[in-house]
């Protein structure tokens, strides 16, 4: 699932995404020989899809104070993002709840892959 936040998700009418994130979870993909179908929608949607099973990771700009906590399972912060305003925000992405494994996976490759820095 991917959510329109730029610089790190980009969602175009032509059903093209770009983005650091996407870049990141194209080369998890790749590195599992797994391959990706983009689902755009809202965060909340997103969330909701992925509660009822039919997402396995869910990126757009997402930070460690999601509201989205409860409904699925947070990686650890990848990297973090001075805003404008000069707060620290810390970069996550999201997994199904209950899928330890792939959490584990993704954390492993975002901590070799540097995250999105």
């Amino acid at each position: 699932g991917v959510s329109e936040n730029p610089p790190w998700t980009e969602v175009y009418d032509d059903g093209r995404v770009a983005g650091r994130e996407v870049d990141l979870v194209t080369g998890f993909a790749g590195a599992h020989a797994a391959d990706v179908e983009w689902t755009p929608g809202a965060e909340s949607e997103l969330a909701m899809a992925m509660a009822r099973g039919d997402l396995d990771v869910v990126v757009g700009g997402l930070t460690s104070d999601s509201p989205w906590e409860k409904e699925v399972a947070l990686t650890r912060p990848y990297t973090e993002e001075v805003t404008p305003d000069g707060d620290t925000e810390k970069m996550v992405m999201a997994t199904p709840l209950g899928e330890n494994a792939l959490l584990v996976a993704l954390e492993t490759y975002l901590a070799e892959a540097g995250g999105a820095s």
